[in-house]
């Protein structure tokens, strides 16, 4: 069953309508006329977890367990190693409760040994379960993803969250490598972003709203009841980044996704104060109804864009980006504060 609804979860994906917004189209930056960059010079690599990526970009959880997902997985493994930028495989349960499935996984480590590849599971996970996904791939650390809207519309969905908020704090205090708490397309508040601190999460993906819109998936698949009226449910990204980066916390390692499809919004997700961002259905798109060669040439279009975007604004490394100065206008200043 697993495996069919992962392949309905592809198919639907490519069938979705409707569009929320990121409400980055709310953020406006200045134009710096008088920039005294050379574009050759200029430096797009930043470090995460140690490793050096060549620029703030990942390629986030999407599939895996068949073997229309398994060709997906190949793929996306070899441009995260053509381009170096890190890479997150989609939920591995279905690879734990069947060890045929672990094929589309495991090839993903084959395909780029030295990569940064993040494991995924539900943050309703075991420990043991957690410890089994990071070995299976050999990763680097784990994705917890936060789900809610998503089960609950979902058919056979989870009903029961209970004890949720202990299982993510028990990982992150016995897990000995990075543990990314993530949401599912509707967005983390500050406040939510806040318990998750005080939690002990020091990394977390946004993953608002803007992006894939995992309720009309789910939706597509349900044909006895009509949850179109939630398809507008969530934070918006760009809100989602604002509320978070107003808990002023240092050390907590944020990624911008949500609707990350350009690259003025990877710039304005990093002007905003995101240490990295993620994307993911953009992608999809460009591999299954363009094929490999325009997938690959999307990434790499978005890194140099980026360059541009630096010179434009007279800054040559991706650190200073967080000190150019902005405003916000229309629906999203209406919503922060």
């Amino acid at each position: 069953m697993r495996k069919s609804r992962k392949q309905e979860h592809i198919e639907n994906y490519l069938l979705t309508s409707y569009k929320n917004e990121s409400l980055f189209d709310n953020v406006y930056i200045d134009h710096c006329a008088l920039s005294n960059k050379n574009l050759d010079d200029i430096n797009t690599s930043i470090e995460v977890f140690g490793k050096e990526i060549s620029f703030p970009f990942m390629i986030n959880a999407m599939t895996g367990g068949s073997e229309f997902a398994e060709e997906i997985n190949e793929n996306l493994a070899k441009i995260a190693g053509e381009v170096n930028i890190p890479m997150a495989v989609g939920s591995q349960k279905i690879a734990l409760d069947d060890e045929e499935a672990d094929k589309s996984f495991k090839l993903v480590r084959e395909r780029n040994k030295d990569g940064l590849i993040f494991a995924n599971l539900s943050a309703l996970a075991s420990l043991e379960e957690c410890r089994k996904a990071i070995s299976m791939i050999d990763a680097d650390g784990i994705q917890l993803h936060l789900n809610l809207a998503q089960e609950l519309v979902m058919a056979e969905g989870d009903r029961n969250f209970k004890g949720l908020s202990e299982n993510i704090k028990n990982i992150v205090e016995k897990i000995d490598k990075p543990v990314i708490v993530k949401e599912v397309g509707t967005g983390l508040s500050g406040k939510v972003a806040k318990s998750l601190y005080d939690l002990g999460v020091r990394n977390i993906d946004l993953a608002g709203k803007g992006g894939t819109n995992f309720i009309e998936i789910e939706d597509l698949r349900n044909q006895e009841k009509d949850f179109s009226e939630f398809y507008n449910w969530g934070v918006p990204t760009a809100l989602s980044l604002l509320e978070v980066k107003d808990l002023k916390k240092d050390d907590l390692f944020v990624i911008s996704s949500g609707g990350i499809k350009t690259s003025s919004e990877i710039l304005k997700s990093l002007v905003l104060g995101a240490d990295l961002c993620a994307g993911s259905g953009e992608i999809i798109n460009y591999l299954l109804r363009g094929g490999f060669d325009l997938a690959l040439s999307y990434v790499k279009d978005l890194k140099e864009k980026l360059k541009i975007y630096m010179a434009l604004l007279d800054v040559d490394k991706v650190s200073d980006l967080k000190n150019v100065d902005y405003k916000i206008y229309g629906q999203l200043k209406d919503l922060y504060k």
